[in-house]
């Protein structure tokens, strides 16, 4: 447990706390609550210089912020640390049952080698007729293989139980890089989505290309429907993009209305149909109010950017050029799809 603190202790960094909280534009909830406890208890170094810069750049922070700094900060520090452990449990079990599995070949053959061995020299009376040395030596391998015998299995079960834990743990992680709202990776899913992406070896396949979509006119969504029916608006586009993204595709919540899309082995003519494929469909989607008399309402539209890769490109390079094609497309009107262009080669790390 990390925090030890008295009652007197947490009693001051509950004041603290709870005064930055109150400077800040998120609710006070736990979430916020447990940023700021680590902030002012100085538990997190890495939290306290990413809330400094934050707050440096943008004055304070909102929920959007808040979370994300819990997720990545606080969260997911316990599940990166529980994989670990169990990584490493499980190679610790893995390296003592092959130990215990050669120990208990080696005992094999030799208590085999020894019964070769005393067959030849068992009197016609059998065994209660050798000398007792030979007797105590027989019995002892024995015992010695049946005992190994049962520490293997005792392994086994243990290794077992090792690859369960590491697959829990493993599934907790990918369950930490959803967006709950849209069920599509999050930011952090999406950052080692693209950075393991552009470090893959060249392929004979063209692409990557890179989609940033965005919701048009999502504030006059919120304030004409309200902020339930504008979640309802994200969770029908998520469900749109989980339809029709798939495979080696990464479909991803970016942040707030907007979404990405990374197509590692897709050209642009390729990204350029399937943009406009999303665009209609969503152009097409109609959602309800969640009220009793089920209002469908319609004219919820996306504009999308494309960009291409080009070698030796950064994953900021690439995004920055998508985005710059998603403003494109909202200053020609929104509801449609604009390609970035490819810049210098020099120009592009």
């Amino acid at each position: 447990m990390k925090y030890r603190h008295s009652v007197a202790q947490s009693a001051d960094y509950l004041r603290m706390a709870v005064k930055r909280m109150t400077q800040q534009d998120a609710g006070l909830h736990p979430i916020s609550y447990a940023i700021w406890y680590e902030y002012v208890a100085s538990l997190n170094p890495d939290l306290q210089a990413a809330i400094d810069r934050r707050l440096k750049e943008h004055g304070k922070l909102d929920d959007e912020s808040t979370c994300a700094l819990f997720h990545k900060h606080v969260a997911e520090l316990d599940a990166k640390t529980a994989l670990r452990i169990g990584d490493s449990v499980s190679h610790l079990v893995d390296q003592v049952s092959e130990s215990a599995g050669h120990a208990g070949d080696q005992a094999s053959r030799f208590g085999s080698s020894l019964e070769t061995w005393i067959d030849t020299l068992l009197p016609p009376d059998g065994v209660a007729d050798l000398a007792p040395g030979l007797q105590d030596i027989l019995r002892g391998t024995r015992a010695m293989q049946q005992a190994i015998g049962t520490l293997q299995e005792k392994l086994d079960d243990s290794s077992r139980q090792a690859q369960q834990l590491k697959e829990e743990v493993a599934r907790a992680r990918e369950e930490a890089l959803l967006d709950g709202l849209t069920g599509l990776v999050n930011r952090k899913g999406f950052d080692h989505a693209i950075t393991a992406c552009l470090q893959q070896e060249p392929t004979p396949f063209p692409g990557p290309c890179l989609m940033m979509i965005d919701v048009d006119r999502f504030k006059r969504i919120n304030d004409t429907h309200g902020h339930l029916f504008g979640d309802r608006v994200l969770a029908r586009i998520g469900e749109i993009l989980r339809a029709n993204v798939k495979g080696k595709d990464t479909a991803a919540r970016f942040g707030g209305e907007e979404f990405a899309v990374i197509l590692p082995e897709t050209p642009r003519g390729g990204a350029l149909g399937l943009a406009e494929t999303l665009r209609a469909l969503v152009a097409a989607s109609r959602v309800t109010n969640g009220t009793r008399d089920e209002l469908l309402i319609g004219n919820i539209t996306v504009s999308i950017g494309v960009a291409d890769h080009v070698a030796g490109e950064s994953a900021t390079a690439l995004v920055t050029r998508a985005d710059r094609a998603l403003y494109a497309a909202k200053a020609q009107g929104r509801n449609r799809v604009a390609l970035a262009p490819r810049p210098r080669a020099e120009a592009a790390k």
